[in-house]
């Protein structure tokens, strides 16, 4: 496990540069999840075929995510869903990599767009009147997007120290004991200290993982409400 992870600057190094962005995802998941396995990526062979499917190149980030850590359903399908190279598909001019838990929502590529290294993504949500459907701009970069995933997919995981909390606004609170980081994500702001994460979503709630559950409960008492698990 990784004995020290300073995310606040290493997320600033991340959203900047793809190769320090993998480096964070690395370090990331070995101090919050479990270190990256041999095996944990889809193969070359399995992206090669979806390409094929498609008839399309990946863009190089699409790629490479699903190579280092695209099996990893810890990382990339707490809540919403990375899609498998084989359930890749194309939507109204977008390529489409990944769907919301219950179809609300997808993300994806503009086709056009599908030669640059790092391109832009866009969301389209999932409306009743589908002549209202639009792809809408949201990460400026697919490495942000990729960032965020890992990060947001952390603070949902059923199977951690993790909780929610409805608020109205608990920003005061927040920004006096944790550290602000960087920001990441649409509508998201996140705060951190070496064992806690949080994730507060539009202002309305809070996600939020500890390492262990002596640190969650600390952040309980520091932020008081209704905890969903408290």
């Amino acid at each position: 496990m990784t004995e020290t992870f300073d995310i606040r600057s290493r997320l600033s190094g991340a959203l900047h540069d793809r190769a320090e962005a993998w480096r964070f995802v690395a370090d990331f998941a070995a101090y919050w999840q479990q270190p990256l396995q041999p095996g944990d990526g889809w193969s070359g062979a399995e992206v090669e075929t979806a390409e094929e499917r498609l008839g399309l190149v990946l863009p190089t980030v699409l790629r490479e995510a699903y190579l280092l850590f695209g099996r990893r359903t810890d990382l990339t399908s707490n809540h919403d869903r990375l899609l498998k190279p084989d359930e890749l598909y194309l939507a109204d001019g977008a390529l489409v990599y990944r769907v919301e838990n219950q179809g609300a929502a997808s993300w994806g590529v503009l086709l056009e767009e599908l030669g640059d290294d790092d391109p832009g993504t866009v969301m389209r949500s999932d409306l009743a009147d589908k002549t209202q459907e639009r792809w809408e701009p949201w990460e400026s970069s697919l490495t942000a997007a990729c960032v965020e995933m890992v990060m947001s997919e952390a603070v949902l995981f059923g199977g951690g120290f993790t909780d929610f909390l409805d608020v109205d606004a608990e920003e005061a609170a927040l920004e006096r004991l944790f550290q602000e980081l960087p920001g990441v994500g649409r509508d998201m702001r996140w705060f951190a200290s070496a064992d806690v994460l949080i994730r507060e979503l539009d202002g309305f709630c809070l996600n939020v993982r500890a390492r262990t559950e002596e640190a969650l409960d600390q952040l309980r008492d520091s932020v008081p409400g209704d905890w969903l698990e408290g």
